[in-house]
């Protein structure tokens, strides 16, 4: 492909009257936008085929190579990649792997994960890369209402976590003001209250959960976060900005808009799953990050309307690209039109769960996502909850512990009530019995990250009952 990869003119804007960035691009037809999609696939296999001893490797372990793909029916049957499969070769070829596509002096940029949950995974980004993650970015913030007129306040971490860099940068290509003020230090979020008053940004980036700690703090302060002026608040990290009544808990505190975006920091640009002004779901920008929904299990294609597990390919990257890699997370799509006039796929629900974060209760499957989608709409509630499952001798025992608002404990009788709602709501959703523990405010602890809130005490149980 001769135009691969793609070089963009860092000056370009569109028209300030647009609605898009690129309007052939983004509202062409799917099934010529699947052409340019393939072409842009076979151009990144031949690329990794020749330079990443990882991809040679395991597509020879499948007897396949690049020429073999000349449909996308072909390209199902490249296997997929898992994060363990680059954390394990990462070790093997320290540090960065042998999928990097570039020599190692032409790498620009390295972040990487914090390896709470496994062996931390670098991230290698070349300079051409890195003008590409921002013109991708700037332009699908277009899409949810960013202007260059508009200021944005980053309430996220500036360390290894790579979304606060790539929205960043995006913000600076679209030429719009950043304000990196960052998260985590002590103190840090009541100064952020006062800078949020002094500079009234019209934007505001991080975490739904941080989102949610800034507006309560705000309140603890005796300051409406209406007050700060924010327009547009943009969401990656964790699921929350999808789920309906959290969403509607952020625009109620702050009186903007929530956007939903994000998929994973190794697929950076990582916005590319993202809503666009109406907000019926993250749209899926399929020229730049080709996206299929898979069977959990089968790893088969799902159809429109069903639930599946989201598997990447970067279509732009020559640093360390991606191709099918698996996600682990749970979402449904459609191909239903969007008003916004794009023909993109969307996922109507954002992205919901994990599979690993799936767990069973008396043979039920609960999500955390669905006990979320329950507290935040119950209007006693306030703004944390942990989700705790044991066992007792040989029964699984849900336990909710939610704190509750202080009107709410004021009132003779209303905790029984609220309790009694949120527990007969949990049955309804979810389909198995929770007991409900309602608890004063602030007693449960607070995140400036992603927040962490199932605590599964199972294996506990078996390990103290098989000594």
């Amino acid at each position: 492909m001769s135009d691969w990869p793609p070089d963009y003119d860092d000056r370009y804007l569109p028209p300030p009257g647009s609605r898009y960035w690129f309007r052939e691009r983004e509202c062409q037809d799917p099934e010529a936008r699947e052409g340019d999609i393939l072409r842009k696939i076979q151009a990144t296999m031949a690329w990794a085929w020749e330079r990443a001893p990882f991809y040679r490797r395991k597509w020879q372990g499948a007897g396949l190579e690049p020429g073999d793909v000349k449909g996308l029916d072909d390209f199902s049957k490249v296997p997929v990649v898992t994060k363990q499969e680059l954390r394990e070769d990462q070790a093997a070829d320290p540090p960065l792997g042998s999928y990097l596509c570039i020599p190692r002096e032409e790498v620009r940029r390295i972040h990487g994960t914090s390896g709470t949950t496994g062996k931390p995974t670098a991230f290698a980004i070349g300079r051409e890369d890195w003008r590409r993650i921002a013109n991708a970015h700037a332009r699908i913030m277009w899409s949810f209402g960013l202007r260059p007129s508009d200021t944005v306040f980053f309430g996220s971490f500036f360390s290894l976590y790579l979304g606060s860099w790539g929205a960043l940068a995006g913000v600076e290509r679209l030429g719009a003001t950043a304000f990196p003020f960052g998260a985590g230090v002590p103190g840090q979020t009541l100064m952020a209250l006062r800078w949020l008053r002094e500079m009234r940004p019209s934007a505001f980036y991080g975490t739904p959960s941080y989102g949610l700690y800034v507006a309560e703090k705000a309140r603890q302060e005796g300051i409406d976060p209406r007050e700060f002026g924010l327009r547009i608040l943009f969401f990656s990290g964790e699921p929350g900005a999808g789920i309906p009544s959290t969403k509607r808990r952020i625009e109620e505190a702050y009186g903007g808009v929530c956007v939903d975006t994000g998929s994973m920091a190794e697929m950076t640009p990582w916005m590319t799953n993202a809503e666009c002004e109406f907000r019926t779901g993250m749209h899926l920008w399929q020229d730049v990050v080709y996206t299929e929904l898979l069977h959990p299990e089968r790893k088969t294609l799902v159809g429109f309307g069903e639930e599946g597990v989201p598997v990447y390919t970067h279509l732009e990257r020559t640093s360390q690209p991606m191709i099918r890699l698996w996600s682990g997370d749970l979402a449904t799509w459609t191909d239903e039109p969007c008003e916004c006039g794009r023909t993109y796929p969307r996922l109507p629900r954002g992205i919901y769960g994990r599979v690993d974060d799936m767990f069973i209760v008396r043979g039920e499957n609960v999500y955390p996502s669905a006990v979320e989608e329950v507290l935040r709409a119950a209007r006693g509630c306030g703004e944390e909850y942990r989700i705790i499952v044991s066992r007792k001798e040989a029964m699984d025992e849900l336990v909710i512990q939610a704190e509750f608002r202080p009107e709410v404990g004021a009132r003779p009788g209303a905790l029984d009530a609220l309790r009694a709602d949120i527990e007969a709501r949990l049955r309804a959703v979810i389909g198995v019995r929770a007991t409900v523990q309602l608890v004063p405010p602030g007693q449960l602890e607070r995140t400036e990250f992603k927040a962490r809130r199932v605590i599964d005490n199972r294996d506990l149980f078996r390990e103290l009952t098989t000594r």
